[in-house]
Parts: structure tokens; sequence; C-alpha cells
């Protein structure tokens, strides 16, 4: 298995990792009441990721551990994806 399918495996895990927490994230928020849109959601994200983060934080003091696996696993696939395009520019 050559490094460009590895890379591209763990792009895939990065963006499976981020739907899970995505939809983890609606989930928490349903469950404490809050007023979700399922058809808007994709668009709403950030708003909504934002939001839980917030509740959270009010409610806790700290911020929930879904907003920073949110967070890391959306930035990871970019990384990933552009060290794709960068390594494969330069083979």
């Amino acid at each position: 298995m050559n490094y460009m399918m590895i890379l591209t495996v763990f792009a895939g895990i990065c963006v499976a990792w981020y739907v899970v927490t995505s939809i983890l994230i609606y989930a928490d928020l349903r469950r404490r009441g809050e007023h979700v849109n399922f058809v808007w959601f994709r668009m709403m994200l950030p708003w909504y990721a934002d939001h839980y983060k917030q509740i959270t934080k009010t409610e806790t003091g700290k911020i929930g551990p879904l907003f920073y696996h949110w967070v890391i696993s959306i930035n990871a696939a970019l990384a990933i994806v552009i060290l794709l395009f960068i390594v494969r520019r330069l083979n």
C-alpha cells in the first residue's frame, strides 16, 4: 500500500469522524430541547456547533468534547487533502 492510499484512507476516516461528530452534536442539541432544523443542518452546522459550545460552557463551565472533536476532525481532513495535493504535485 503506497503513501497516497494511506493518506486517502486517513482523510476518509477524518471525514467519517466529522460526520459522526456532527450527528452527535445534532442529537445533543435535540436532547437539550433546542430547535435544530435537519433540512438546513449542513449549512447551519458551524452555527449549531457554536451553539453547542455556548450551551455546554454555560452548563458546566467547560466547552463540551464534541466541539473539539468536530473542529479537529474537519481540520485534520483538510490538512490531509492539502498534503495529498502537494505530494501528488511533486510526483
